[in-house]
């Protein structure tokens, strides 16, 4: 199932990520690039990186913004 429409990014690629060593939210983002446009998806990788911590209930992650230093 598509999880990131902006970026075409599915669960199985969000799922191979995390096998491969992303264990955050923002580590999947930087990883498929899912959740790097609208945002509206990074629920939904919360939910799937809570899954792998084998959480019976999602997990609630706070994303924070990522300010740049000039």
């Amino acid at each position: 199932m598509y999880v990131c429409l902006c970026m075409g990014v599915c669960d199985r690629e969000i799922r191979e990520a995390m096998s491969e060593g992303a264990c955050s939210v923002s580590q999947v983002m930087e990883c498929t690039g899912a959740g790097t446009r609208c945002g509206s998806c990074r629920s939904t990788i919360a939910e799937l990186v809570g899954e792998r911590d084998g959480a019976s209930t999602p997990r609630r992650l706070v994303i924070a913004p990522v300010s740049s230093a000039a």
